[in-house]
C-alpha cells in the first residue's frame, strides 16, 4: 500500500506544472490516467531531449512517469462523453487549458460536480482563473518575468535572466498544485464535497521571492539584480577557486561568520572587528574581497574540505557531470535508473519526498500514446468503480 492506493487521477494537462502534480501522486501510488489527443497527444512527447523514439523524449520519459494513456478527442460528443463517465470513476481531475477552455468544451467544473460531487479539479494556468490577465496565454519564462524573479536574477550591471534557463514556474506550480489537491481530498473523505484548486504560475514565483512583498510595502525598497552575492547578508556568494571552479559559501548568521573568520580564514581580528551582519554588509568589498582570496588560492575540492573542517556551509557549484559524480548524490539514491523496454537504462531524478513507511516509486517511464485504451473501456464497462457519492 502507498499513501495514494485506490485514488484515481484524470491528467488532462499538458507540459509541465499540473502533469507534475499528477506525477507526484503516480510516484505514490495513484492512478494517472493521462488523457491525450489521438492527433500526436501531449506536446511535451516531442519537448526537450530525442531519443529513438520520436515520439517519446527524455524530458517526456522523466516527467511523465507512472502514468498510463488513453486517447480521447474533447472538441468531440463521443470523447466529451467517455471523458465524463471517466470523471464518475475519478477523485481527481488535472488540466492546465488557458481559463474557460473546460468551459467551452462542456467540462466546466458546475458539469463536473454535477456527475462527481466529489471531485477535485486542479487548475493551473499562467494568470489564474481570475482577474483581468485570466485569458493571457502564460508560460514558465512568463510568469518568471511577471511575478518579479526575472528582475532579481543577473548581474547588477546586466540584463534579467530567468535562473538556470529551467521551468522553474512550472514545477513550484506544479508542487503547490499537489498539496492542494492532497487538502481537498482530505476534506472530500469527510465530506464528501469536493472543490476547485486555482493555481497560478506568476503567484507560485512571487510567493518564493523571500520578503520583497512587506520591504516594498513598508520601506519602499525596490530589490535589484545582486550577481552572485545578495544584499541580505555578508559573505553569503559564489566564489572562484584556483582550478577555475566555484563554491558557494553562505554565512548567514554572524555565528557563522566568526566560524568563518577564526576557523577558515585564520582572522579572529575581522570576527572582532565586523561582528554584525551590518557591519559586515557596510564593508562587504572588504569582506568579499577577503573570501575570494582565500578561496582563490585553492582548488574547490580544498574550499569545500577548509569550509567543511570549520563548520562553515560551503557547496561546490555543480554540472550534472559533477552529480552523477557525487558520492552523496549516489548514497541518497537521488538519481534513479529505470529500464525502459524500448529504450534501455534512462536516469531520471527520484521520487520526492522520502517517506520511512509508504515510499514512493518510479513503476516505468512516460508511456507510449493511449497505451490503455482497453483498459480504459474495462474501467468504463466496471460500475462498481463509480465514485460519486461513494465518500
Amino acid at each position: 500500500m502507498k499513501p495514494l492506493t485506490g485514488v484515481r487521477v484524470l491528467d488532462l494537462a499538458t507540459f509541465i506544472a499540473a502533469p507534475l502534480s499528477a506525477t507526484i501522486m503516480a510516484e505514490f501510488g495513484a492512478e494517472v490516467i493521462k488523457v491525450e489527443h489521438p492527433d500526436g497527444g501531449d506536446p511535451m512527447r516531442r519537448f526537450g531531449t530525442a531519443t529513438d523514439d520520436p515520439e517519446r523524449t527524455l524530458a517526456w520519459l522523466s516527467e511523465a512517469r507512472n502514468k498510463h494513456s488513453v486517447t480521447l478527442d474533447l472538441k468531440s460528443p463521443e470523447g466529451v462523453a467517455t471523458l465524463k463517465e471517466l470523471v464518475r470513476r475519478s477523485d481527481v481531475l488535472a488540466e492546465n487549458f488557458r481559463p474557460g477552455t473546460l468551459e467551452g468544451w462542456g467540462l466546466g467544473p458546475e458539469v463536473l460536480h454535477a456527475l462527481n460531487p466529489a471531485l477535485v479539479i486542479l487548475r493551473i494556468s499562467g494568470y489564474g482563473q481570475t482577474g483581468p490577465y485570466r485569458d493571457r496565454p502564460g508560460f514558465a519564462r512568463i510568469a518568471h518575468a511577471v511575478g518579479g524573479l526575472s528582475h532579481l536574477a543577473g548581474m547588477p550591471d546586466g540584463p534579467p535572466i530567468t535562473p538556470g534557463s529551467t521551468s522553474l514556474a512550472d514545477y513550484i506550480s506544479g508542487y503547490y498544485g499537489v498539496i492542494g489537491v492532497l487538502m481537498a481530498l482530505r476534506v472530500a473523505e469527510q465530506t464528501g464535497k469536493g472543490q476547485v484548486i486555482d493555481v497560478a504560475l506568476f503567484e507560485s514565483i512571487f510567493r518564493v521571492l523571500d520578503d520583497i512583498a512587506p520591504a516594498y510595502a513598508k520601506f519602499g525598497i525596490v530589490r535589484g539584480r545582486e550577481g552572485t552575492a545578495t544584499r541580505q547578508v555578508c559573505p553569503h556568494g559564489h566564489f572562484p577557486c584556483s582550478d577555475g571552479n566555484w563554491v558557494a559559501i553562505a554565512c548567514t548568521s554572524d555565528k557563522m561568520w566568526e566560524r568563518m573568520a577564526v576557523n577558515v580564514l585564520g582572522r579572529p581580528d575581522l570576527a572582532a572587528s565586523h561582528p554584525k551582519t551590518a557591519d559586515r554588509l557596510a564593508d562587504r568589498p572588504l569582506i568579499d574581497g577577503l573570501v575570494e582570496a582565500f578561496t582563490g588560492r585553492h582548488p574547490m575540492r580544498d574550499v569545500v574540505r577548509l569550509c567543511t573542517a570549520g563548520d562553515v556551509p560551503c557547496g561546490p557549484i555543480n554540472t550534472i557531470a559533477d552529480i552523477f559524480a557525487d558520492p552523496h548524490f549516489a548514497a541518497r539514491g537521488t538519481i534513479s535508473r529505470v529500464i525502459d523496454d524500448a529504450l534501455g537504462e534512462i536516469a531520471v531524478p527520484n521520487v520526492l519526498p522520502h517517506l520511512s513507511e509508504t515510499p514512493g516509486a518510479i513503476t516505468h517511464l512516460g508511456p507510449t500514446l493511449g497505451d490503455w485504451n482497453a483498459r480504459v473501456r474495462e474501467i468504463l464497462d466496471d460500475e462498481s468503480q463509480l465514485r460519486t457519492g461513494r465518500r
